[in-house]
């Protein structure tokens, strides 16, 4: 299921992307922020029911993905400031930092290597996200935008698609 996850989480990101950098509307963008917070929250909840340790982990991690994209589409729909989810980004940022240390204290394989490249670059990410809607650097739009395109290609659209494809183990 991290396949379709990931599939999702890098169409999501680069449209918000794509909305950063003006070229559609975040109302428009909302969608697939609502889409993806509702199938990463699913495939969450469902990884939660079956009890496994190791699911639950993840699942506790999925949704610091869901969560965020939910509240993109509620600031996108509703024309809120942002900074909340600003806040909250920087709560996700810190978290990941743990993250991405014991993902890499435990890596072996390609995967997992893979897996702390995208917890840093996610680090990096909501960090800039709550510089955007916290701190309100404005002028880090452009460049925040063209990151957050970089990071939808090479954490998620392609890695997603490669999995469920057959052609990248998890």
């Amino acid at each position: 299921m991290l396949g379709l996850v990931l599939l999702y989480v890098g169409a999501v990101l680069f449209i918000n992307g794509i909305s950063l950098l003006g070229h559609i509307t975040a109302k428009e963008a909302a969608i697939m922020n609502v889409f993806t917070g509702i199938i990463s929250f699913i495939v969450c909840v469902f990884n939660l029911s079956t009890g496994e340790p190791l699911l639950i982990q993840a699942s506790a991690y999925g949704l610091l993905f869901s969560f965020t994209y939910l509240w993109v589409a509620y600031n996108n729909l509703f024309q809120m400031d942002g900074r909340g989810l600003g806040w909250f980004s920087l709560f996700v940022s810190i978290t990941a930092i743990f993250i991405t240390w014991d993902t890499y204290q435990t890596a072996e394989s390609f995967a997992d290597n893979w897996l702390v490249y995208c917890w840093a670059m996610w680090v990096v990410l909501w960090g800039l996200f709550f510089a955007l809607g916290a701190m309100k650097k404005v002028e880090w739009t452009n460049a925040i935008a063209k990151f957050t395109i970089f990071v939808a290609i090479t954490t998620a659209w392609v890695p997603g698609y490669l999995m469920l494809s057959g052609h990248m183990p998890v």
